[in-house]
């Protein structure tokens, strides 16, 4: 740059004056705006217009603009304290907020940012950002089906809470796996009581039924406060996608249903284990939402039934008297419902915090908004516990060592997310608690399985060479 047009630059700059006074660029703009390439493009002093949207001083190029050595105008520069009695020579074009000529480049990402923030805020704080349920979706694909069939069928499927109620067979199946065979029963996979396909066929539908049943009533107790919930307004009773008389039936017929394959698919024990959930579920849990936040506690001991029910499945096919004291004498299935008794508490902490304020409009009594503190305590005393219930699967003999270590690694990872909620309260903080918990519980029953004791002393065995008939069955 020539020395004259250099020292133009630095006169217009008033560096000498006060701080308050002094104009404002940054240097990214001034090369945008100057021109990269030839000599610099100089905007006048008719190019001043202070008005502000927002909060956001914008300027327009009404003036001249002239190439050279001429200086560049203070008031180019629009700084933040921009003299509110200047105007601009020429007429002020109004000026489109995001457009080249409008905004200064700096002041735009500003402005950006700015937009983008708030939309990140919406997305996390407001109630419309929250993804409706499986329910909730199943009710859209039933309205908009042309089918009479797949409309019927995905109004009842609707019903039933898929995801959870396959999250409930999940949890029944594993411990049904996890239990410990005694060597002296069968030698052949195929002899094994607990590895019936047919009795495990019974317990899965006869699960799958009593839990869709449990969910039904649930709908059925509450639309008048679904219809007040985003993730839960669209409901099919909520939209009158059927009576209530049907939806009535069909929690009774699915409830009976399973019981009854229950009892005589399975055992008396799992059966009454079955209609406790869905008594427990529809006439406890229910109606305490909108009384005491103990409903979550109520909550988890549902949530703990479906693993006892799994154990109970496969020690009764091979009980002496059995008696439900002799189904669940053995510690390990205790401790699998324990396991997920402690898992709802982050899981369902979490994701209360994020929706709390549709709780409180719905009139529904959670610990998340109505002591907050007290919600994220419990999420990480309970995370805590995590811990020796894993320590006392493989001290009981229901899995192996191996366990300790690669549980412990998990239970860390959701411990660290728990505590990071227990010290703040902010959507991000239970957001990671609540995506940990969801892949905690898979994990730590894959963990289980893959532990199972003995397994990996008949993979021994067979890959040694090792007698197939003295194998120890697990």
């Amino acid at each position: 740059m020539p020395p004259r047009a250099l020292s133009s630059l630095l006169s217009s700059l008033n560096c000498g004056a006060p701080l308050s006074r002094r104009p404002s660029l940054c240097f990214q703009c001034f090369t945008n705006v100057s021109g990269r390439r030839g000599s610099p493009t100089i905007f006048t002093n008719r190019a001043a217009s202070t008005q502000t949207n927002g909060g956001i001083r914008r300027w327009s190029t009404a003036g001249a603009v002239s190439n050279g050595n001429a200086g560049i105008s203070k008031q180019f520069f629009a700084a933040n304290s921009f003299p509110a009695k200047e105007i601009a020579i020429n007429t002020v074009v109004e000026a489109d907020p995001l457009a080249e000529t409008a905004v200064l480049p700096h002041r735009r990402r500003q402005l950006e940012r700015k937009k983008a923030a708030e939309s990140k805020t919406s997305t996390t704080d407001h109630p419309e950002a929250i993804p409706p349920d499986a329910s909730s979706l199943l009710s859209t694909e039933s309205q908009q089906a042309t089918s009479p069939f797949k409309r019927t069928f995905f109004t009842y499927l609707s019903l039933s809470k898929p995801r959870l109620s396959a999250l409930v067979v999940l949890t029944t199946m594993v411990p049904y796996a996890l239990y410990p065979l005694d060597p002296i029963l069968s030698t052949v996979a195929t002899e094994a009581p607990s590895l019936n396909a047919l009795t495990l066929l019974y317990l899965t539908s006869g699960t799958a039924l009593c839990s869709a049943s449990a969910n039904a009533f649930n709908m059925i107790i509450e639309p008048a406060y679904d219809a007040q919930m985003t993730r839960t307004r669209n409901r099919p009773l909520v939209r009158k996608l059927l009576s209530t008389r049907n939806a009535i039936l069909f929690a009774v017929g699915t409830g009976l249903t399973g019981a009854t394959l229950l009892y005589y698919g399975v055992n008396p024990t799992v059966a009454g284990l079955g209609a406790l959930n869905i008594l427990l579920y529809a006439g406890v849990y229910t109606p305490m939402k909108r009384v005491s936040v103990l409903n979550t506690w109520v909550g988890a001991i549902v949530g703990g039934i479906p693993p006892l029910m799994g154990w109970a499945a496969a020690s009764g096919a091979h009980a002496l008297s059995g008696t439900t004291s002799e189904i669940l004498s053995h510690p390990g299935g205790w401790l699998l419902a324990g396991l997920l008794f402690a898992w709802q508490f982050p899981h369902f902490n979490a994701l209360s915090w994020t929706i709390k304020e549709e709780y409180k409009r719905a009139g529904y009594v959670m610990a998340s908004w109505k002591y907050p503190k007290l919600n994220a305590r419990v999420a990480l005393r309970y995370s805590l516990l995590f811990f020796p219930l894993c320590i006392g699967l493989t001290y009981y003999g229901v899995t192996d060592w191996g366990f300790v270590a690669t549980s412990t690694a998990v239970n860390a990872w959701n411990l660290q997310k728990a505590w990071r909620f227990y010290k703040v309260q902010t959507p991000a903080t239970a957001r990671g608690l609540f995506w940990a918990s969801v892949w905690h519980l898979p994990l730590i029953l894959g963990l289980g399985m893959l532990h199972k004791n003995g397994v990996w002393e008949r993979v021994w065995r067979q890959v040694s060479g090792g007698n197939s008939g003295e194998e120890i069955l697990v």
